[in-house]
């Protein structure tokens, strides 16, 4: 459960997150948007879904299968799963939270946060 708790922290770091259950897992949301997935399956341990900028999703599979998958249910809106365990790069983790937190908040929070 350290990844959770890693990657807990890093989401409610950001401006105005908050976490909530939803369907038996941990989200994130900035203003009741969703922005990051917590996810166990019988293949990952741990691993997380956030959104992705269009194109990047298929980069960041292709380069690195066996980090970031294609996530079901909201894969197809370009969002991207990535796991995390065993030696996960968790600089890159809060670098795709924070640009997912980006993609999801209004405009002028968004703002807010730097690059």
């Amino acid at each position: 459960m350290r990844a959770l708790a890693r990657l807990r922290a890093i989401c409610l770091a950001l401006p105005d997150a908050a976490e909530r259950e939803t369907w038996g897992i941990a989200t994130w949301r900035i203003r009741d948007r969703i922005f990051c997935m917590w996810s166990t399956t019988d293949r990952l341990q741990a691993a997380m879904w956030c959104k992705a900028p269009p194109g990047s999703q298929e980069v960041l599979v292709a380069a690195a299968p066996d980090r970031f998958f294609v996530p079901p249910y909201v894969g197809h809106k370009g969002w991207i799963g990535v796991v995390l365990d065993g030696d996960a790069d968790w600089e890159e983790v809060a670098a795709l939270v924070r640009r997912s937190w980006r993609m999801t908040a209004p405009k002028r929070l968004a703002a807010t946060l730097p690059d």
